[in-house]
């Protein structure tokens, strides 16, 4: 039996790599390292060669029932869907961001002056670089303001006076990967003002200096992707 097994192997690749050939050219946003076990398993049975982009659906409900749970993640993969085009909306593009209700503006001066902590680093840099996303804040805040009183609104005195002057923006990024519920933690534990989580797990603390949400740059040294 082993012998046959060796000739067989060699032939399903054989197969494969004409399957794979005869698909269209790969999408940019195939997950390869998710799906390529069962894509593989899936064109090896021929479940998946039609091409509904040319009017054929025959095999699609095969094809799905085939991929399983990993349809949506790899249907782009065998040609049965849209591609999905990651580098369009990647996670680190992505962000939550929230003000921190009891901000202790000292602290986080006190433990961002000097050596940063371990496992941190700290960013400074020109409160006019986030005035160039400012009016969209504004915008923003005044459509909420008109449905809570409560909401601070920044007003054109603030944008004036950073505009003529030299002040600083000071964030924290923590080296590693965290959730957001830690991101929150962590930021107010050190004093911040607001904190902005990025969707691959790269967390932000924002001081009391900044007027806008810190910085849009993700700069987690173990977390970057």
């Amino acid at each position: 039996m082993r012998p046959s097994t060796q000739l067989l192997l060699p032939a399903s690749l054989a197969v494969l790599l004409c399957l794979l050939a005869s698909l269209p050219a790969p999408a940019s946003g195939c997950n390869k390292a998710l799906c390529a076990s069962d894509v593989s398993k899936c064109l090896i049975q021929e479940l998946c060669q039609c091409r509904p982009t040319d009017g054929n659906c025959s095999c699609c409900k095969e094809c799905m029932l085939c991929l399983g749970t990993l349809w949506e993640e790899c249907c782009d993969c065998v040609g049965m869907c849209n591609p999905k085009n990651y580098s369009d909306s990647p996670a680190t593009s992505k962000s939550t961001v929230e003000e921190l209700h009891r901000p202790i503006p000292s602290l986080f001066r006190a433990l961002t002056e000097g050596e940063a902590p371990i496992n941190m680093m700290v960013v400074s840099f020109p409160v006019a670089e986030e005035l160039s996303h400012h009016e969209n804040l504004v915008s923003f805040l005044e459509t909420l303001e008109d449905q809570h009183q409560n909401v601070s609104l920044p007003g054109n005195s603030i944008h004036a006076s950073y505009d003529t002057q030299d002040n600083m923006c000071t964030v924290v990024y923590f080296d590693d990967c965290v959730s957001i519920r830690q991101c929150k933690l962590y930021c107010e534990s050190m004093g911040g003002s607001k904190y902005r989580w990025f969707h691959n797990a790269c967390c932000q603390c924002i001081g009391p200096e900044c007027v806008d949400y810190g910085s849009k740059a993700v700069k987690c040294m173990n977390c970057l992707f």
